[in-house]
């Protein structure tokens, strides 16, 4: 506990100790515009650490999405103070205040800014008797997809560039890894994005069943239908884009059918003999290996190449640690405004999910949030969370602690080149990326990569 005879007893390091402890953000930049102090509040808002923006221009964290809008631009120009209410990169509501402070010749030396979660005051006018509806934020699917890793935006940097097309894409990638979200992203970056966005999954239907939901039926097609038929799925998403998940449980026989959909954009109901003619685009996605169930007979070969014009692989959670924070503060506010409560977590909760290998990937770590949220006391915290997962983030932080410098080094040294292999699968590529020489780099990755360069051949 600290105590001051007087104000002058204030060190620098105290006063900094204690803006830390502020659970408001608290944002300082100067006359330029640069960021010159922010406290730890900014990684619950953005999932930035302190060091990741520090030094930074305000305006190169608005045009990276981190919060909109901005209110740095009408300060600097009025001079004056301003509070408007913002939205962060993975869903906080914030009042933001912007306090300019000024020089002798009424020119800015800094602003000041302070920005308080929306929760805090809903929750106290609740309690006060008092509460005023405010205004919902952005569904979670409107924020966008949740990233900082490297590999996620090179694979959203990819579907920017294949959204324009119609081309049928196939996304790979474990259950729970985002599939059907960048499918959505997908078209609505797309010129469909006026269209509907359907899904449907292939596992969760029976595949007698399956097939009247695509095609749809006419009168009197089977027992049971209704009497004046139904539409499918295919002519509902007409102009629009149809994703199809869990492909590979699709029937051999279902299989032919969608093959001809894809390849003459034309299709018979279930029980009719008129063709309909649809403008769709196709995007499927599976968790499962499809080259090798083409081999065992299992899924049609043609049609794997129909849908495998255009493939991305979705990596798992665990190969996103940098994400799993952000996404955690991302649904901790979901839910939070979902059971119109204001739980926090700890620094020490976030590190043990940091460790979790995560066999469920974003679906689990969502589902976890939830659970959270409803048992937890005011602060979650370590010993809130299921035993397994907490006895596995330790075993995965042991075997991630290095031995040594050396092995340390080499860990971040092989990470490095196959993620730099990957990424653009040439040695001259890579020592332009990594900025050494191309022999440096074909040394490297003969070392490093010859399981990939196996699977590329």
């Amino acid at each position: 506990m600290y105590s001051f005879s007087s104000p002058l007893e204030m060190t620098m390091e105290t006063l900094i100790k204690i803006l830390d402890y502020s659970s408001d953000e608290i944002f300082v930049l100067d006359g330029d515009r640069q960021i010159i102090y922010v406290n730890n509040a900014c990684e619950k808002h953005y999932g930035l650490k302190k060091s990741e923006v520090l030094g930074r221009y305000s305006v190169e964290l608005f045009e990276k999405g981190y919060w909109k809008p901005s209110i740095v631009p009408e300060v600097y120009e009025k001079k004056k103070p301003l509070s408007i209410k913002q939205t962060t990169n993975i869903g906080a509501e914030l009042l933001t205040t912007a306090i300019p402070i000024l020089n002798d010749q009424g020119e800015i030396d800094l602003v000041v800014t302070t920005a308080r979660e929306l929760q805090h005051y809903k929750l106290l006018k609740a309690k006060e008797d008092s509460y005023t509806q405010v205004s919902l934020p952005h569904d979670p699917s409107e924020v966008g997809v949740i990233t900082n890793c490297e590999t996620m935006k090179q694979i959203l940097k990819f579907a920017q560039k294949i959204a324009v097309t119609n081309s049928t894409i196939l996304i790979h990638g474990e259950s729970g890894t985002g599939k059907g979200v960048l499918a959505h992203f997908i078209h609505e970056i797309s010129k469909r994005k006026e269209g509907p966005f359907l899904t449907i999954n292939c596992a969760a239907i029976p595949a007698d069943l399956l097939e009247s939901e695509l095609f749809g039926y006419t009168s009197g097609s089977f027992t049971g239908a209704n009497r004046s038929g139904k539409m499918g799925l295919f002519e509902v998403a007409n102009n629009g884009t149809l994703f199809l998940d869990e492909i590979g449980e699709m029937s051999l026989a279902l299989q032919a059918k969608l093959l001809q959909v894809i390849q003459d954009k034309k299709f018979i109901p279930v029980g009719g003999q008129k063709e309909k003619e649809v403008n769709i685009r196709i995007i499927a996605a599976t968790n499962r290996n499809l080259m090798e169930m083409v081999q065992e007979k299992k899924f049609r070969e043609d049609l794997f190449y129909r849908l495998n014009v255009i493939d991305i692989e979705m990596p798992p959670l665990r190969e996103r640690k940098e994400d799993i924070v952000l996404l955690a503060y991302h649904f901790l506010y979901k839910f939070n405004r979902m059971y119109d409560v204001n739980k926090l977590i700890s620094q020490e909760c976030l590190d043990v999910l940091t460790y979790y290998s995560w066999p469920g990937n974003i679906r689990q770590l969502e589902n976890l949030i939830e659970r959270l949220v409803i048992t937890s006391e005011d602060v979650i915290d370590v010993q809130d969370l299921p035993e397994i997962l907490y006895q596995n983030a330790q075993e995965s932080s042991e075997r991630e602690k290095p031995a040594s410098l050396t092995e340390a080094i080499e860990r971040v040294k092989k990470d490095l080149i196959r993620k730099s292999f990957k990424l653009h699968g040439s040695s001259r590529k890579v020592a332009k990326d990594l900025q050494i020489s191309q022999t440096h780099a074909a040394k490297l990755i003969r070392t490093y990569c010859q399981d990939l360069k196996k699977e590329s051949t």
